[in-house]
Order: structure tokens, then C-alpha cells, then sequence
């Protein structure tokens, strides 16, 4: 079993930065993949980023760039920080960890809460 927690969402202007923090627990979380997914109101969960065990990252087309995520393997707590934010990146944003990784949240076994992102143009 794996329990994650985020927190660090707020309120943040056009053009401002946020980071993101998702503590994990439970005893296969450092071999599993942490992905981040965001969802706005009347809107699909999109996949945003994701960092695999060995940390190698990889990314949606949207936030490329201006989006990084990383983990710290021994507090067991994975990052999402993103800069140059829009109006179009506020949404309820999730961790979650998977045993095979990937884009699709199908693939993904435990969730995380979520947090409200608000960016205010």
C-alpha cells in the first residue's frame, strides 16, 4: 500500500511559480514510478510529468519546459515545480504512483488528495 499527500497549491499570478510537494509512504514507493496529473472543472485528467525510480523524467507537450518535476528518495517526497504559469494551468493537481509508469492515469494504483492550483491572469 502506498499513501501520498500533497500540498504547496495556492493562488499565483500569470507569469509566477509554485512548487508542488507530494510526501509518499509505504514500502514500494521508492522503486515505483510518481507521476503528476492535473484536472480542471468539466475537463478530462490530463497527465502533466513523471519521474521513474532511477529519475528520469518525462513530460506533456503543454508544460515542457516550464515544468520540472524530482524526487528525494530518502524523505520519500517527489517535487513538481512550475514556473511561468498561465490561466490555462489552474486545476486540481494529484501525485500519483504506479508500478509501470506511463502517460495514461489508468496505469497508476494510488492517488494522492489533490491540490488547488489557481493562476489569476
Amino acid at each position: 500500500q502506498v499513501q501520498l499527500v500533497e500540498s504547496g497549491g495556492g493562488l499565483v499570478q500569470a507569469g509566477g511559480s509554485l512548487r508542488l510537494s507530494c510526501a509518499a509512504s509505504g514500502r514500494t514507493v521508492s522503486s515505483a514510478t510518481l507521476g503528476w496529473f492535473r484536472q480542471a472543472p468539466g475537463k478530462e485528467r490530463e497527465f502533466i510529468g513523471a519521474i521513474t525510480w532511477s529519475s528520469n523524467t518525462y513530460y506533456a507537450d503543454s508544460v515542457k519546459g516550464r515544468f520540472t518535476t524530482s524526487r528525494d528518495n530518502a524523505e520519500n517526497t517527489v517535487y513538481l515545480q512550475m514556473n511561468s504559469l498561465r490561466p490555462e494551468d489552474t486545476a486540481v493537481y494529484y501525485c500519483a504512483a504506479s508500478s509501470v509508469g506511463g502517460k495514461r492515469w489508468y496505469t497508476y494504483e494510488y492517488w494522492g488528495q489533490g491540490t488547488q492550483v489557481t493562476v489569476s491572469s
